[in-house]
């Protein structure tokens, strides 16, 4: 990492005198819910109550909060059926798609590492002396 005029210059070549936004839309992708609903909405156009129920653990005001703050972000859109009761669907934008393979890559790489993963988490937990 190197300090340029404008800010610092890391490995993935960003120069930034902040962080750029990136660090904002991490916090967006590393959210505990956000992964999980884009990948149940990468199936297609779902409903509120679908959603919560393919999610499994989250609460009604997580799954609302999640698809509140994707939608403003512009990666998930909403949709009210003028229906009573009213009918409420969420489908991924175009952007929100793009990241499903992106997300399909960390997934895929997760599951091909976890052995290691694990391994690693067991020697340190034994040389640290942790149950």
């Amino acid at each position: 990492m190197s300090v340029g005029h404008t800010g610092v210059t890391g490995e993935a070549g960003l120069d930034c005198s902040e962080d750029c936004g990136v660090r904002d839309v991490q916090d967006r992708l590393g959210d505990k819910w956000t992964v999980h609903v884009v990948v149940e909405l990468a199936g297609g156009v779902r409903r509120f109550r679908e959603l919560q129920r393919l999610v499994p653990g989250i609460s009604q005001r997580m799954l609302t909060l999640t698809l509140r703050r994707l939608e403003r972000d512009g990666l998930v859109t909403r949709t009210v059926h003028p229906v009573v009761p009213p009918q409420v669907e969420y489908e991924l934008t175009e952007t929100g798609r793009s990241m499903t393979g992106l997300i399909k890559a960390l997934a895929d790489w997760s599951l091909a590492h976890r052995g290691v993963i694990a391994e690693a988490r067991r020697a340190y937990d034994e040389r640290q002396g942790t149950p």
